[in-house]
C-alpha cells in the first residue's frame, strides 16, 4: 500500500524547513506532496529543496482547496493529511496508520486539552465534538483536527462536498459517520507553533463558518435531527399559547393555528430532506469510478 503524506501551506517555510527533513527520513518511499497557497515566502523553494512534490495554487484558495488540490494529485492507497507548520509529529503518523490498519477507514489524531491553541478554540472545539457527536450517534473526539489519515478511495468521493475554506475536516469527518464507514481516533500531543508563524484561522468569522458547517453537513447527515426539535419547540409552543388564550379568552386564535401549521411544516420539510439526503448519499457512493 503506497503512502502519500499531504501538507497544505501557506507562508511555512520554517515549518516545511522542519518537518520535510523529517518525513523524508522516516518515510523514504512516501509521497510528500506540498501544496502551496499562494506563499509569499520561499515555501514553495524550501520544498523543492527536498525533493517533494509540490502543487502551486495561482492565488490563495484555501485549506480545503489545498487538501482537494493535493487529494486530486495523489497517488498512494492512504493518503496523510497535516499541518506544516510544525505542530503535528511526523512520528505520530505511524499511530495513525496502525489505526487504520485495525480496521478503520480513517484515523484521526485527537488534541488533549493542550494540544488547544487557546482557551476560547478549546471551548469552542469541544462545543463542536459534542454537537457533532449528536449529530452522528457517535462519540466524535476531535471534529476539527487536520491530521489524519484514510483510504484515498473513500475520500475522494466526498471530494465535490469539501468546502475550499478551514473545515474540511469538519465535512469530511461527518460524511464518513453519515456514509457508514469506521473512524477512530489516536490521542497525540500537538507542538507549540514555530515562532515567526502565525495561524491562519480567524477566531470569529471561522468559528462562525465552523458552526455554518457543522449545521450543513447536519441537514446533510440527518435533517430530522435538525427538523425535529425545532417543529417540537413550536408545537409546544403552540400549545402552549393555546391553553393561554383557550382560559383567558375561551378561543382558539390565529396565532395558535400559525404556530401550529409552522409545526407541521417543519416537521414535512425534515421528512423530505431526510429523503433527499438518502438519494445524495446514494449517487455519492458512485463517485468513486468517475473520479
Amino acid at each position: 500500500m503506497k503512502l502519500s503524506i499531504l501538507l497544505p501551506a501557506k507562508n511555512e517555510s520554517k515549518g516545511l524547513s522542519l518537518v520535510l527533513p523529517q518525513l523524508k527520513e522516516l518515510y523514504p518511499e512516501a509521497e510528500i506532496i506540498v501544496v502551496d497557497d499562494a506563499s509569499t515566502d520561499d515555501s514553495i523553494e524550501i520544498a523543492k529543496k527536498y525533493g517533494v512534490n509540490v502543487v502551486a495554487h495561482p492565488y490563495s484558495k484555501g485549506n480545503g482547496a489545498a487538501i482537494k488540490s493535493g487529494l486530486r494529485a495523489a497517488k498512494g492507497d492512504t493518503l496523510v493529511c497535516m499541518d506544516a507548520d510544525g505542530q503535528h509529529l511526523p512520528q505520530d503518523i505511524q499511530k495513525l496508520l496502525d489505526k487504520l490498519n485495525s480496521g478503520f477507514d480513517m484515523a484521526v489524531g485527537a488534541r488533549n486539552k493542550k494540544g488547544q491553541a487557546s482557551i476560547h478554540r478549546g471551548m469552542a472545539n469541544k462545543f463542536y465534538n459534542w454537537f457533532a457527536s449528536w449529530m452522528v450517534g457517535h462519540n466524535v473526539e476531535d471534529l476539527t483536527s487536520g491530521f489524519r489519515a484514510v483510504r484515498v478511495n473513500k475520500f475522494r468521493k466526498f471530494l465535490t462536498l469539501l468546502p475550499n475554506r478551514f473545515s474540511y475536516p469538519t465535512t469530511i469527518t461527518m460524511s464518513f459517520f453519515r456514509a457508514g464507514y469506521s473512524v477512530g481516533y489516536v490521542p497525540i500531543d500537538v507542538q507549540q507553533r514555530l515562532q515567526g508563524t502565525q495561524s491562519h484561522i480567524r477566531i470569529w468569522q471561522d468559528g462562525i463558518r465552523f458552526l455554518l458547517i457543522i449545521f450543513k453537513i447536519g441537514t446533510l447527515f440527518s435533517p430530522l435531527k435538525l427538523f425535529f426539535p425545532i417543529s417540537l419547540a413550536f408545537f409546544f409552543t403552540a400549545a402552549s399559547y393555546y391553553a393561554y388564550t383557550f382560559f383567558t379568552v375561551g378561543r382558539f386564535t390565529n396565532m395558535s393555528a400559525l404556530l401550529f401549521t409552522t409545526s407541521v411544516l417543519i416537521f414535512l420539510m425534515g421528512l423530505i430532506s431526510e429523503q433527499i439526503t438518502s438519494l445524495i448519499y446514494k449517487e455519492t457512493q458512485g463517485l468513486e469510478t468517475d473520479i
